[in-house]
């Protein structure tokens, strides 16, 4: 695909956030999903950044309900949708749903009757310009194997067939990458279309549970594809959120190669890093001499991972592909990054540990592969 226009899709535009929940509930349990909302919205109305929510039952078909919540921007709504108080919280629902979808939205324009003329406060609340998109998603899960496996882990990863990329009329897969660091193993996506049918057809894919099923022995997080309550809540706990994209608008390069790197945080500053990432990626965007051409930033928790589309090998700008560019960008990664946890302490400032931080940082690729025609 060759872009015309820079892209930019953000959870850090600073505008509030609406998040719509839809869900079809089974015959009979509307008492019970009730009782298990009045428990829920107790719960996160003392969650900060929360503003308001409601639930909404159709007109139509009395099974189908729609939880709305704003939000005063994504970030504490990430924070508190990938926590294990929310995992916690929402587990009761489980039983009375048989399916649900959830989106998020940037609150763009709003009209208010009461106040035709819009304060300025809450003109600074919004996203003032539409972004431009690509009319992918992008989605990553993330997982520990046991320490000593990762090298069997890694074969099996690597030698799966590839599942049908055309879901249906709109949706199909675009491209896979996985890599591994250590015993972390990320997988990325990228999906034209929805994003939910897409994961839930490579799911049901027969070499892609074989795979699954094959790394069972090996993961620190017990779980049993079975048992739809043991998926469900490991792969909400795998779930490694795209906060940040952004590609160029120049041509793309011939000769781009993708590379992932990992940042673990200290305790409690992953959504800074991840920020701090993000605006680095936007400079760099805007930038023509610069060999990052595109990139992406998962976040979740203390672990950020940055998914990087780049002219050349990392090592020969290590500034720009840790996204150090610029005065002092240095000593606030070093403020934000949990070094002992990559090996590198000590200074930023240094070429010796940037360079040191470059190779530990560097996630080993275990398959990437586009569909054909992307």
């Amino acid at each position: 695909m060759t872009t015309t226009g820079r892209i930019s899709q953000s959870a850090f535009d600073g505008s509030r956030l609406r998040v719509i929940l839809l869900l079809d509930l089974y015959e009979g349990a509307q008492q019970q999903f009730l009782d298990a909302y009045e428990h829920m919205r107790n719960q996160v109305a003392s969650v900060p950044g929360h503003l308001s929510d409601q639930l909404c039952q159709s007109i139509e078909n009395p099974s189908q309900w729609l939880i709305t919540s704003e939000w005063e921007s994504a970030p504490p709504f990430l924070a508190w949708v990938n926590s294990e108080e929310h995992v916690e919280t929402v587990r009761p629902m489980h039983d009375c749903v048989r399916d649900t979808r959830s989106m998020r939205y940037s609150i763009l324009r709003e009209t208010s009757p009461a106040q035709p003329h819009t304060s300025e406060s809450a003109k600074a609340s919004r996203q003032v310009e539409a972004r431009v998109g690509d009319g992918v998603a992008r989605h990553a899960l993330t997982f520990t194997v046991k320490p000593g496996s990762e090298s069997k882990v890694a074969e099996i990863l690597a030698g799966y067939r590839s599942p049908q990329a055309q879901v249906d009329d709109t949706t199909r897969l675009r491209r896979t990458s996985l890599f591994m660091h250590g015993n972390r193993v990320v997988r990325a996506v990228e999906v034209e279309g929805d994003l939910l049918a897409a994961l839930r057809h490579v799911a049901r894919q027969p070499e892609v549970r074989a795979v699954e099923e094959a790394i069972n022995p090996y993961l620190e997080q017990e779980r049993d594809l079975t048992d739809d309550g043991s998926a469900r809540v490991f792969f909400t706990r795998a779930a490694l959120p795209a906060v940040h994209h952004v590609v160029a608008g120049r041509p793309e390069p011939a000769d781009l190669r993708r590379h992932a790197l990992y940042y673990p945080a200290k305790r409690g500053c992953g959504m800074e890093l991840a920020r701090l990432l993000a605006h680095q990626d936007e400079a760099a965007a805007d930038d023509p001499k610069s060999p990052v051409y595109g990139s992406t930033v998962f976040q979740r928790d203390d672990t950020v991972v940055r998914l990087v589309d780049m002219v050349g090998e990392l090592d020969a700008d290590p500034v720009a592909s840790l996204g150090l560019k610029g005065p002092k960008k240095a000593a606030e990664l070093e403020r934000l990054l949990d070094g002992a946890a990559i090996g590198v302490e000590g200074s930023l400032e240094t070429e010796r540990n940037i360079n040191r931080l470059l190779s530990h940082a560097d996630m080993m690729p275990i398959t990437d592969r586009s569909s054909a025609g992307s």
